[in-house]
């Protein structure tokens, strides 16, 4: 900071905050602002969009400042987020009231961070998607291990997992959290910094003290009240590392404000299926390769009706499981719901009136709740106890919910009889506590409201027992509520009255009665605003004593809303059951794109189905076929089908019977990383290695046109040598699209190969895609049909054919050569040349070739044939 002003308290007091958090930008209150100074304004204004301008100083110099309404604060500060700013929030601590009672009129309010806001520590629905988490998390590495942690301050949910090194890039793909706390000195350590490239705007460093796996575990019981964790898991000293750190990190950033977290659930390896970050990409689970939501998997297939179901579902597609019994699980629940539609109409629809159950407790908790919340959690609570007594006699699957959404009707009824039908967002507002919850609040209520009519009652009776008829109680900001007399009724004031002022034409009294009703009347607004408070926080109070009951109720709700939104989903596509075996078994009757299919519906056109059959006979497909005809919405549709299968939804297909699979490939398009030096080959490479390195027999792989970025005979080379290394070395299920025909030849030599190819019928040098797959390998590729239907010129088209026809007659080497001899710079600008007519007769060929046809070099001497060769040679020039 320049031009200190050591005569300014209030900036001596902005410095040392400043100073105590170093590295956020210091929201400073004054009055009804939030003031920013010195390089944290120059740095806030062009964020915000928000004008830098100078505050004087004593000594003359001009300090920059700006600042942004504090009843209107979330949109900046969603701004700064994104922007990748943290904020400290620095608020008053005492009333103008109390700074003068402390130190007099010229004392400086006192002021304290109360919160810093990171990416990851967001609670506000303003500030957060509401149907996708948003994770804090945290890595650490002990003993050669790595250790994750993640939580969501806004709903109180927190894992752990131990990962092997390997996997930390798909892990993080998979949680994407919002921020990521690390030790000093990772983002270097040669097993993390290729995968933390990636993340790099979300990275935290810390100090590696803070990642003590000791004092780690002792943060985790003091969190959760236990003498040992053995309860919640066998948590590996990594884990433990990174679960301490998250937990310093939210008492550091939450000011010691008390969040709710449910007791870490540890994840299990192998338990959820792998996914790579590049496979993610590819498939577009959750987003699109431009980051859209529309178009991706979860768009295509989410029906719930929650926020809480929505998040619920992205985290499963996120994570799909690995387990073939729990999977069974979840099948049961859908397959239940489908068969009974009245029932999960009645279900959804109750489902609609539920509020954000466990975002409301979380902001309660956190000290940032208010009326509204409390009245979510009553609505949310009342739904539950509807939709408990409406699953009360269903199937045995939906069974295990029931109990979860009951056993609150002691914290219902407290907030039904306190809280009004629609209570303000704010706390400040007032007039949330319903009448009669409170007899206290009601009386001052009353005397707030009513106070006028009080002292009109008052005055009247005193009339009556004095006798004066003009006896009048009036008020002034001199001595406040006053009984004035006539001097001509003087003497009929009873000596209860107490003589307050003389005029000379009136005499003010007060008595003890008006006394205390003036002070009643003075402080009631006051009055009323602290009871109000008071009954509040005992609401929150009884809220967060029932915080962690509450969490386990909000999971029963998102999980039986991912239910109802999946069986309405089967019922809608028309989905079929998969079976879920233990085995390598995959076989899809009729298989359907699930995003595709969606989107041709909207234009009333049809899907055509295609089977696919990875039996253990024939585990490895080689697909040919043109480009157009379907082979990259064929590899997908199938990798998709197993994702859905795996987080238990229905499938588009007739039939499917899919042994779990524990990892899942794709190396489908391309795509360059020219940020980090790496062509768009070097990329293909790089993701074709780690599946050759990673993937297993119970891994289903889809690999598209491997090696099509080099040349022509290391291509085709590069893709024979994987297609033998997956079918002889990893022996997975796998899909491996190509236009390089000559590898069909390998079906004769590897018995677990099959060639199936994209079916295309041609009529009049016209042909058409018929999106089918059907058995045997493709001849050719039709890339010059698939260009016309683009629109390239007509000479490129026809020089296009030329050249295919010269290369297809086998002379490959040879006719290159020629070839490219023959491409002058403009050769594919010249206009074709003019068929011949049919009336035409065989053209007179050029003297040289006239004369060359007459000699017979077998009969030729040494000496003849030398003239020969003058002759033509002369033959050549003249010509």
């Amino acid at each position: 900071m320049t031009g200190r002003d050591t005569g300014s308290p209030m900036l001596v007091q902005y410095r040392a905050l400043k100073e105590a958090h170093p590295g956020c930008l210091l929201f400073f209150r004054l009055g009804d602002f939030y003031e920013m100074f010195f390089e944290d304004a120059q740095a806030a204004a062009p964020a915000l969009d928000v004008a830098l301008t100078r505050r004087p100083q004593s000594n003359g110099v001009e300090i920059p400042m700006c600042g942004v309404p504090a009843h209107a604060v979330e949109p900046y500060l969603q701004k700064l987020i994104r922007a990748g700013f943290k904020v400290a929030i620095c608020e008053q601590t005492e009333t103008p009231a109390e700074a003068r009672k402390r130190g007099g009129s010229k004392a400086t309010l006192q002021r304290d961070v109360v919160r810093v806001v990171t990416p990851g520590t967001l609670t506000e629905d303003g500030l957060l998607d509401v149907r996708r988490n948003n994770h804090l998390a945290a890595l650490a590495r002990v003993q050669g291990r790595v250790g994750l942690a993640w939580l969501d301050l806004s709903t109180g949910t927190f894992s752990t997992q131990a990962i092997d090194p390997a996997d930390l890039a798909g892990t993080l793909a998979a949680i994407e959290p919002g921020e990521l706390l690390l030790p000093d000195g990772v983002i270097e350590a040669e097993w993390a910094a290729p995968v933390l490239a990636e993340w790099t705007e979300r990275l935290t460093p810390l100090a590696q003290a803070r990642f003590d796996s000791t004092t780690g575990e002792r943060r985790l019981k003091t969190a959760f009240g236990v003498a040992t964790l053995d309860a919640f898991g066998s948590f590996e000293r990594a884990e433990l590392a990174a679960a301490g750190a998250l937990l310093d990190y939210v008492e550091v950033t939450q000011k010691g404000a008390r969040a709710f977290l449910a007791p870490p659930r540890r994840i299990e390896a192998g338990r959820t299926l792998a996914i790579d970050p590049a496979s993610r990409r590819n498939l577009e689970l959750l987003s699109t390769l431009s980051g859209e939501r529309r178009g991706s998997l979860l768009a295509a297939i989410d029906r719930t009706v929650t926020g809480a179901g929505g998040r619920l579902l992205a985290a499963r597609l996120a994570s799909p499981l690995a387990d073939a019994r729990a999977i069974r699980r979840r099948l049961d629940r859908v397959e239940t719901l489908i068969e009974h539609a009245v029932l999960r109409a009645d279900l959804r629809a109750a489902l609609k009136a539920v509020p954000d159950l466990e975002r409301a407790v979380s902001r309660l908790c956190l000290g940032r709740g208010g009326p509204r919340d409390l009245a979510a959690i009553r609505q949310a609570l009342q739904q539950a106890a509807v939709l408990s007594d409406r699953l009360s006699e269903a199937a045995e699957p939906l069974r295990p919910l029931v109990a979860p959404l009951a056993g609150h009707d002691a914290l219902t009824e407290r907030l039904s009889t306190h809280l009004v039908d629609e209570p303000p967002a704010l706390l400040r507002e007032g007039g949330f506590i319903r009448p009669g919850a409170s007899a206290e609040l009601d009386e001052v209520l009353a005397l707030r409201d009513d106070g006028r009519q009080r002292i009109i009652a008052l005055q009247t009776r005193y009339q009556s027992e004095t006798g004066i008829a003009t006896l009048k109680i009036r008020h002034n900001n001199l001595i406040g509520y006053h009984i004035e007399v006539g001097a001509a009724h003087r003497a009929k004031v009873p000596a209860a009255f107490v003589q307050r002022q003389s005029m000379a034409n009136a005499t003010r009294f007060s008595t003890a009665e008006l006394g205390e009703l003036a002070g009643a009347l003075a402080g009631a607004a006051d009055r009323a605003q602290e009871l109000e408070r008071e009954l509040f926080d005992a609401l929150v109070e009884d809220v967060r004593r029932e915080a962690a009951r509450l969490a386990v109720t909000a999971n029963a709700l998102a999980r039986l809303d991912v239910a109802c939104g999946l069986a309405e989903l089967a019922v809608e596509q028309r989905l079929a059951r998969p079976e879920i075996t233990d085995d390598c078994a995959f076989t899809i009757l009729q298989g359907r794109h699930p995003v595709v299919e969606q989107a041709l519906q909207r234009d009333a056109l049809p899907f055509v189905g295609n089977d696919a059959d990875l039996s253990p006979d024939r585990r490895l497909w080689l697909l040919t076929g043109p480009n157009m005809a379907g082979k990259s919405t064929f590899l997908r549709q199938n990798a998709l089908i197993a994702v859905m299968a795996q987080i238990g939804s229905f499938v588009p297909a007739d039939h499917a019977v899919i042994g779990v699979v524990d990892r899942l490939f794709s190396r489908v398009g391309a795509a360059d990383d020219l940020a980090r030096g790496r062509s768009t080959f070097m990329v293909e490479m790089i993701e074709t290695a780690a599946i050759l390195n990673q993937a297993g027999e119970r891994s289903l792989v889809i690999l598209d046109e491997i090696g099509r970025g080099t040349a022509t005979y290391d291509g085709l080379s590069i893709a024979w040598a994987v297609v033998e290394h997956l079918h002889d070395k990893v022996r997975c299920r796998g899909l491996f699209a190509t236009h390089y025909h000559e590898l069909t030849a390998l079906a004769g030599r590897l018995e677990r190969l099959v060639c199936r190819t994209m079916m295309v019928k041609e009529w009049q040098g016209e042909i058409r895609f018929l999106h089918e797959v059907g058995e045997g390998g493709a001849d050719r590729s039709y890339g010059v049909h698939v260009a016309r239907l683009a629109g390239l010129p007509r000479t490129v088209l026809a020089r296009a054919e030329q050249v295919l026809s010269t290369l297809e007659k086998g002379e490959t080497a040879s006719a290159a050569s020629r070839l490219a001899e023959d491409l002058p710079l403009f050769a594919a600008l010249a206009e074709p040349p003019e068929p011949p007519s049919p009336h035409d007769t065989t053209p007179t060929p050029p003297p040289v070739l006239a004369r060359l046809a007459e000699v017979d070099p077998d009969r030729l001497s040494p000496r003849e044939a030398l003239d020969v060769l003058y002759e033509l040679h002369a033959l050549q020039r003249e010509d």
